[in-house]
């Protein structure tokens, strides 16, 4: 398992490689049991090309979570 630390490193790598992808909605840190893991929230599953199933040791979780729009 990852501690903070790593995930937040790992976390930052993983937002510069995915720059500019127009599917990818959010990225952050989630605890995953004794430790952390990344979760990349994206609009559609496989609209691009794949994630990576870890970061420098750290699991990637993908969550599907759709458009995002603005409510008043």
């Amino acid at each position: 398992m990852a501690d903070l630390e790593q995930a937040r490193a790992a976390k930052e790598r993983l937002r510069a490689d995915l720059a500019g992808r127009p599917d990818v909605r959010g990225i952050g840190i989630t605890p995953d049991g004794d430790g952390y893991l990344l979760q990349v929230n994206v609009s559609a599953r496989g609209r691009s090309t794949p994630l990576p199933p870890a970061v420098d040791g750290v699991a990637v979780k993908v969550r599907v979570v759709g458009a995002i729009t603005a409510s008043a």
